[in-house]
């Protein structure tokens, strides 16, 4: 079935990295020993999708080789019509000769070395072998089958723009060239994994990133030995930052939104895009950068800055808002009178720290049988967890009211943070601070707010840079920026 190439994906060129595989052998002039050689390689024969075909134009014998479903079927007529129109005395003597005059594509490269020529092939691209050429001709003409460049799910944003990354890597850096018509933009194409060989970019502005950094981060992509980034930037961001894993709080920034990728890029810092994945990750990043989001910036800047502190004050509630409950529960002499009705009106059958840790257990429960639930189901069952996880569990004698009112604002709050591994980093947090004040009280709380402090304090960014920064070390100026939502510079006052 040819699914896979009409798609309205128009040209996919999914940059492979030129990689300079020393040692590897290399071509002859015959044919016959090539497709020997390719035969055995990939596995003509066994694997049905892979698809090779023998032609003759001109004086000479050719074959081409191609993985079905990746080809444009339009763009291969047109080359076969034209190669069968050539004569003997039109055939060129060499692969470059024959790449400028009869080939009447844009994209064609020529290799001679089989560990190139392979990863091409098994990229989508079309190799042409011609009889008495020393030099495969390698033209890009594929196609992957893609999903359309709609908003995503998860990065909305009240006002700007509805479009998103998507899976190929390609349509992602025209999203971003797209927004910088800038000559100092540099997508720089690189490979990871023995087996995958998955395609990585990097981008960045020539004039305005970290030298120092970037090559670091070339250094540690190039060093990585790995069979397979099987989870793709997950996988890649374990492989570039190996240290500290014991800390929760996320050391890249992941978006799907191209207009905040190309706004961290114009700042300086660098945005890696990787193949089969429709986000980008963007590094160095910060706590304050984490608590961004383009909303802030598509409203006018009192209601930019106003929905930055709310959400600053929404994060600091989600951790505080349980644990100093229990402790006040602890301690019901320190409630003054005037709050006297936080206190709990029946008796309790579990201990408040139990039914927190169930209920933050039950939560996460909610939000994976949201994700795996069929979207024809998605309304009567969340109906049901209403419920069930509502009204009778408190019947039921099982959690007290007032729990389920404090956790349910803390399960909606999160969802406030744009970043999933900054909430669960607050939540991992929070049980702490749960389990150390039901031990210890006063004292074990206070100890868990020092264990957060401590350890964003002393978390680093992948460039080695202070967690807090502007905050610590301190930058004045530079902290306004991230706490007030500015006018753009040089703009009309």
């Amino acid at each position: 079935m040819d699914t896979g190439r009409d798609n309205g994906t128009g040209n996919d060129k999914n940059t492979i990295n030129d990689m300079s595989n020393k040692g590897n052998p290399t071509m002859t002039t015959s044919l016959a020993e090539t497709m020997q050689h390719m035969n055995e390689r990939l596995g003509i024969g066994k694997s049905f999708d892979i698809i090779y075909r023998v032609v003759h134009f001109g004086d000479r014998e050719a074959c081409i080789y191609f993985i079905d479903g990746f080809c444009k079927d339009e763009i291969m007529n047109e080359l076969l019509s034209d190669l069968m129109k050539l004569t003997p005395e039109q055939m060129p003597e060499s692969a470059h000769e024959m790449s400028k005059k009869c080939i009447s594509y844009v994209e064609v490269d020529l290799k001679k070395e089989w560990g190139q020529i392979i990863t091409f092939v098994l990229s989508g691209v079309l190799a042409l072998f011609v009889d008495g050429y020393d030099q495969c001709l390698l033209i890009d003409a594929r196609t992957y089958p893609a999903r359309s460049v709609s908003e995503p799910a998860k990065d909305k944003a009240l006002r700007g723009s509805k479009d998103g990354f998507v899976e190929t890597i390609i349509f992602n850096t025209a999203l971003i060239r797209r927004r910088i018509r800038s000559t100092d933009l540099k997508m720089e194409a690189m490979q990871a994994g023995e087996s995958s060989k998955t395609d990585i970019v990097l981008c960045y502005m020539g004039e305005r990133v970290d030298q120092k950094f970037l090559e670091l981060i070339r250094r540690r992509i190039n060093s990585i030995s790995v069979d397979a980034l099987t989870m793709n930037q997950e996988s890649l961001a374990e492989c570039l930052f190996k240290k500290k894993w014991y800390n929760p709080f996320p050391k890249f920034q992941f978006s799907e939104r191209p207009d905040k990728a190309a706004a961290q890029i114009l700042e300086g810092d660098i945005v890696i895009l990787v193949d089969n994945s429709p986000s980008a990750m963007i590094t160095p990043a910060s706590i304050f950068d984490m608590l961004e989001e383009a909303d802030d910036y598509y409203f006018p800047p009192i209601t930019g800055t106003y929905l930055r502190f709310s959400r600053f004050l929404i994060a600091l509630a989600t951790y505080f808002i349980t644990p100093l409950y229990l402790m006040l529960t602890m301690n019901l002499d320190w409630i003054p009178q005037e709050f006297q009705f936080i206190m709990l009106k029946e008796d309790s059958n579990l201990p408040l720290i139990w039914q927190f840790l169930i209920l933050e257990l039950a939560i996460d429960g909610l939000r994976l049988a949201a994700v795996n639930t069929p979207s024809m189901l998605s309304t009567p069952l969340s109906i049901m967890a209403a419920l069930v996880m509502g009204e009778f569990s408190v019947k039921s004698g099982w959690f007290n009211s007032e729990v389920m009112l404090y956790m349910a604002f803390v399960a909606l709050a999160s969802f406030t943070q744009a970043s999933y591994e900054l909430g669960y980093a607050l939540k991992f947090m929070r049980i702490i601070n749960l389990i150390l004040t039901a031990i210890f009280g006063l004292y074990g709380f206070i100890a868990a707010v020092l264990i957060l402090v401590i350890t964003i304090a002393c978390n680093k960014t992948v460039a080695g840079t202070s967690y807090l920064y502007p905050l610590i070390p301190f930058n004045g100026k530079k902290l306004s920026y991230r706490l007030f939502r500015r006018r753009l510079p040089g703009s009309m006052d």
